[in-house]
């Protein structure tokens, strides 16, 4: 390198370093930090290590314990500057690596409660601790680690994902408590429990659980299951965040205990209190109408809507109740509907009607028994301006394996809306349902 050269580098201001080093991956920014003092101190800048995902993927014994080490120094070497952090387990089957891993997490957390005063977003999801392979001393130790964490940064912490842990309802309520143990209060604004607790139990009616959310004075966005859903909890989050929250998800998944009866009038005060509030539903295989008309009631302020079979079929399922009944109630709120069923029932007409009655509706995905001719209908009513659809995906199932016909029809209409199409995110497509 000429003096020249060396001169140019030596002058560059240390933003423009920085922004060199944000696109190196680790072992390039540590060697580029060895070639002086100047570019050394560039490595601590907070800006470099301030988001990380850290991914426990190993296959055998010798790479998940490189994993392991390699997470723990890290916290321990730039752990104090870390906002956002994500860790994922994605080896759920092997009991050596899960030991391992909740030694290193172990030793994670340990390192960054001790360090770290700014963490705001922490993610840990898919534990999936019901498995066999977290024995119980294991699932202890490790939910032990957790909470003395979450003690210590729940203060701070603006965002806490931990779906998909699916924990003992006492062990997902001392999680849940730990944020809380140094005041009485919460400021979270983000939590997703959903899958959090173990399937079958019927949180809605624990009186440990009502008194875990009773805590949370913040939220904006909550994300957990029906199984969770009663009077009591509607009521304290119109008590407690009726001035934060706007974003409520709901999934509802057949093996969830649904039966539970909630009073539209819960649903009303919530929604009067919270002004802003949206609430989305995903149900999952759960698609009896007599489930359906219990769970969505009129007085909710419904923006989205998912009805997934799962590609399973049941006899005493049928939409067309709940196309006809049910979601006409939120023509005026309803902004997102995913229908997905394998049930040979055509209900081409009725979701017409749906579409053109919910003026808000910007989004309709489709995977069901259809007509061709129904995608030109809908492209139709859009050039017409009768409805304003951004995405339009459709998956049209037929009962043969030949599709030649009605792909050609499909390419017709694709050609004729070609004015319209490429202002949408658009697909459509047709499939042997056999």
């Amino acid at each position: 390198m000429d003096n020249h050269s060396q001169s140019s580098w030596d002058s560059l201001p240390q933003l423009c370093l920085q922004k060199i080093f944000m696109y190196l991956g680790d072992k390039d920014r540590t060697s580029a930090a060895s070639v002086c003092r100047k570019w050394n101190q560039i490595l601590y800048s907070a800006i470099l290590w301030k988001s990380r995902t850290i991914i426990f993927g190993g296959r055998s014994t010798m790479p998940s314990v490189t994993e392991f080490k390699s997470a723990v120094r890290y916290v321990k070497k730039f752990g104090i500057y870390l906002e956002n952090l994500e860790i994922r387990f994605l080896n759920v089957y092997n009991s050596v690596l899960t030991r391992d891993f909740q030694m290193s997490m172990k030793s994670l957390l340990a390192n960054l409660g001790k360090k770290n005063k700014c963490l705001k977003c922490f993610s840990i999801p898919h534990l999936e601790l019901e498995r066999v392979i977290w024995s119980n001393k294991l699932r202890d130790t490790f939910i032990q680690s957790l909470s003395l964490f979450l003690k210590k940064m729940g203060k701070n912490l603006e965002s806490l994902n931990i779906r998909g842990a699916k924990m003992s309802l006492e062990q997902g309520c001392t999680i849940l408590k730990s944020l809380s143990s140094s005041e009485n209060v919460i400021y979270l604004a983000e939590l997703n429990i959903e899958d959090f607790f173990t399937r079958h139990i019927p949180v809605y009616s624990d009186v440990c659980f009502h008194e875990a959310m009773s805590a949370f004075h913040n939220l904006n966005s909550l994300t957990l299951n029906y199984s969770c859903i009663s009077d009591k909890i509607l009521d304290i989050l119109c008590e407690n965040c009726r001035y934060s929250l706007s974003t409520l998800t709901i999934k509802c998944h057949i093996y969830d205990p649904h039966m539970q009866v909630v009073d539209g009038k819960s649903w009303k005060k919530l929604a009067q209190e919270a002004k802003n509030l949206q609430v989305t539903f995903l149900f999952e295989r759960v698609l009896l109408y007599s489930d359906l008309f219990r769970i969505l009631l009129p007085e909710i302020p419904a923006s989205n809507i998912s009805i997934r079979s799962c590609y399973f079929s049941d006899r005493r399922w049928s939409l067309r109740s709940t196309v006809t009944e049910l979601l006409p109630n939120y023509k005026d709120t309803l902004q997102k509907l995913t229908l997905e069923y394998s049930n040979h029932e055509y209900l081409d007409d009725e979701l017409i009607k749906l579409v053109l009655l919910c003026k808000k509706l910007n989004y309709l995905k489709l995977w069901a028994f259809l007509k061709v001719a129904f995608v030109e209908r809908i492209l139709q009513k859009q050039k017409e301006g009768k409805c304003s659809l951004e995405t339009f995906k459709i998956r049209i199932y037929i009962s043969r394996s030949e599709t030649v016909k009605q792909d050609k029809k499909l390419f017709e209409i694709f050609l004729k809306y070609m004015d319209i199409i490429p202002n949408m995110n658009y697909f459509a497509m047709v499939y042997p349902y056999i």
